[in-house]
């Protein structure tokens, strides 16, 4: 199966991941002010591309850093209203942002690979269906949360992963994009 055979229109519905793939991990901390977001290589130009192919475009982040206490919801709320007027501004589209703040052990349903924040998608945007919607993630709770609500999968690494939970592989959101256009 590739992209293609999906047949994608504006009746579908991307979910993203943020940290590795909208904006550079930062290696054993939190992205806690708008001056460490650093967004990954073509960003830009994938959400320009990604932009008019989906109905709805939303982020979906697990921010456990919150509820260590390392930053506050405050803090997080700027740097994604800073986030998403740079990706309107260069052409790009994101329509709301989710986040959970639980700790991981607290496995909080809207935590991925919970399904929370799916379902709170799918209550701000009742023409979400599932069925018709991608998760872009580098993390196997991403993969586990779209498997849990009936999406297909990509996964952004380096290194292919043959994990049946996982339906294509690339390095990279604007690698994803450009696969799709």
């Amino acid at each position: 199966m590739t992209l293609k055979d999906l047949n994608i229109d504006k009746s579908w519905s991307l979910f993203l991941d943020r940290d590795g793939v909208i904006n550079k991990k930062l290696d054993n901390d939190y992205v806690k002010h708008w001056t460490e977001f650093e967004f990954t290589e073509g960003a830009f130009e994938a959400l320009k591309i990604l932009a008019p192919k989906f109905k709805t475009i939303v982020v979906v982040t697990n921010q456990q850093g919150i509820g260590k206490g390392i930053y506050k919801t405050e803090d997080l709320e700027l740097i994604h209203k800073n986030m998403l007027y740079e990706l309107h501004y260069s052409g790009g589209r994101i329509d709301k942002v989710y986040f959970s703040p639980y700790l991981e052990k607290e496995k909080h349903p809207s935590r991925k690979p919970g399904t929370g924040m799916g379902m709170e998608a799918k209550k701000d945007f009742p023409d979400i269906d599932f069925q018709k919607s991608i998760i872009v993630g580098d993390s196997m709770s991403d993969m586990e949360f779209g498997r849990a609500l009936g999406m297909k999968t990509v996964f952004i690494s380096d290194k292919k992963n043959d994990d049946p939970k996982i339906d294509f592989n690339f390095i990279s959101l604007i690698e994803f994009s450009i696969a799709l256009a």
